[in-house]
């Protein structure tokens, strides 16, 4: 595997990022991977590990030697049909991922060593893209069994490719306008541009998947009229109801959930930049601008969605961004005593946002907003102890304009109402639908995604979509062919 001694003769080299300067001005992708001969190289440093500790880190069971070993031979037409065993959305993961991969990598014992499997995992779809090699492979016969994908984010996708491929009829529902759930509207254009997801959506589309966009499974459609429409559902509608915060002022204009302002930046981006991918219905009428231009503005959540309120708020041109974290600081070095390797370490992160501009603070809680003629001017916090439960520290009370808040952190469960109310499934103690092995408590209705074992990585939803797509395949070949099945 790779070059013999490789790793000890070629330094990591990882993505290369658009100047901050510059990219700040556009929404375009601010990651730049190597050219063709420094991907072989990276290729070349994975090592004939005995045990691939970069399995530990991937939900997908990601076939990483593999690949890396033939990127490094330059067989990049195998490297493509061996990461597409694993992954349908190598594109997505290859942009989006943090790499948990990389973390559990063998050279990562020496930090900041790993293999750079993220960056030669995209350069191989993306050159296979280019090449021609990824096409619609509709299957070669048809069940007769019909199966509804509620949610058209990455766990419904991968769950709807995986289904249509065993034969079945999959139709997925999405009450938004167009399909790819959050990486579609809660990620910027400027991590993964949306013709790189709407490419994909085409191949599903001609290998048979129907998607039905601007369906509000739940209003448009109720859960019993799916349930006899369909032989199996699967829910896939991710876990959508955002942590609130609940002090004083939080009612005042200009105070957000953080994807209400995410799904009208990325409508207005698709709006102004991509005419050439056409919503598939109307999209919602906006209940009102949210806008940083020219404004204070004020992310609450240190996490990815906060980083992208971050980088969007520079683009509009905001007076100031400050990210308020509640924890404490992280180690800037993996503490081998808290998260040894392989595990995910727990150590401060640079952001791609904040290279952009702005400040970052840590153990800052929010006590009160302030605010004239209904809309909030002021944030007033206080530093707090870096671990729960935060105690607010006596003496540390200060005052940050605040023109435009954005409550990032964290989602819940998922919303309650609607399809889950209807079909009677059962939920967890934290909210989520119950579906231990993605069968819910209710006959021919299974769950997968963030719907089911909450917020997580989009590794971890492709990896449920596929994982619930096995079970519902058993569930309906015991259910026997359908009227329609064809040779």
């Amino acid at each position: 595997m790779g070059k013999l001694g490789g790793f000890l003769e070629i330094e990591r080299v990882s993505y290369g990022n658009r100047d901050p300067r510059e990219r700040v001005h556009d929404y375009r992708e601010f990651m730049q991977p190597l050219p063709e001969t420094g991907v072989r190289e990276q290729g070349a440093r994975c090592m004939e590990c005995g045990v691939p500790f970069c399995h530990s880190g991937c939900p997908l069971g990601n076939l990483i030697p593999d690949w890396n070993d033939l990127v490094y031979r330059g067989r990049w037409r195998e490297a493509i049909e061996q990461l597409h065993a694993t992954n349908n959305f190598p594109e997505f993961t290859g942009r989006l991922c943090p790499a948990p991969c990389e973390a559990a990598c063998v050279l990562e014992i020496r930090e900041g060593d790993a293999v750079t499997i993220k960056q030669i995992e995209v350069s191989i779809i993306d050159r296979a893209f280019a090449e021609g090699w990824v096409v619609a492979r509709p299957p070669a016969f048809r069940s007769g069994r019909t199966v509804a994908v509620v949610g058209s984010g990455p766990a419904g996708l991968a769950a709807a490719a995986q289904l249509n491929q065993s034969g079945h009829a999959v139709t997925v529902y999405e009450r938004d306008e167009s399909v790819g759930g959050l990486v579609r509207f809660g990620v910027p254009d400027f991590k993964i541009e949306k013709r790189v997801v709407e490419r994909r959506v085409r191949l599903l589309e001609a290998e048979g998947v129907e998607f039905r966009c601007g369906v509000d499974v739940g209003t448009d459609v109720t859960g019993d009229e799916l349930a006899a429409e369909h032989d199996a559902v699967v829910l896939a509608i991710g876990s959508r109801v955002p942590r609130d915060l609940p002090v004083p002022g939080r009612e005042l204009d200009g105070v957000h959930f953080a994807m209400d302002y995410l799904y009208q930046r990325n409508r207005w981006v698709a709006a102004e930049l991509d005419a050439d991918i056409a919503p598939r219905a109307p999209a919602p009428a906006p209940a009102g601008v949210i806008s940083a231009a020219g404004k204070h503005v004020i992310v609450i959540g240190g996490g990815d969605t906060g980083a992208d309120c971050v980088g969007n708020s520079h683009r509009e041109g905001a007076a100031s961004v400050t990210q308020l974290e509640l924890l404490g600081e992280p180690p800037v070095h993996r503490p081998d005593d808290v998260t040894p390797w392989p595990l995910w370490p727990l150590k401060l992160r640079g952001s791609y946002a904040l290279d952009e501009g702005g400040e970052r603070h840590f153990s800052m809680g929010t006590t009160s907003f302030e605010g004239a003629d209904g809309r909030v001017s002021t944030l007033h916090g206080t530093q707090v102890e870096p671990t729960p439960p935060f105690a607010a520290i006596p003496g540390s009370e200060f005052t940050l304009p605040a023109e435009l808040v954005l409550l990032a952190m964290g989602f819940l469960h998922p919303e309650r109402d609607g399809v889950v109310e209807q079909l009677g499934v059962d939920l967890d103690q934290r909210g989520n639908v119950r579906a231990g092995a993605y069968a819910t408590s209710v006959d021919g209705v299974f769950a997968a995604g963030d719907a089911r074992r909450g917020q997580s990585l989009i590794v971890w939803a492709i990896n449920e979509g596929r994982q619930c797509a096995r079970v519902v395949d058993r569930y309906l070949a015991r259910l026997g062919a359908g009227s329609a099945a064809a040779a």
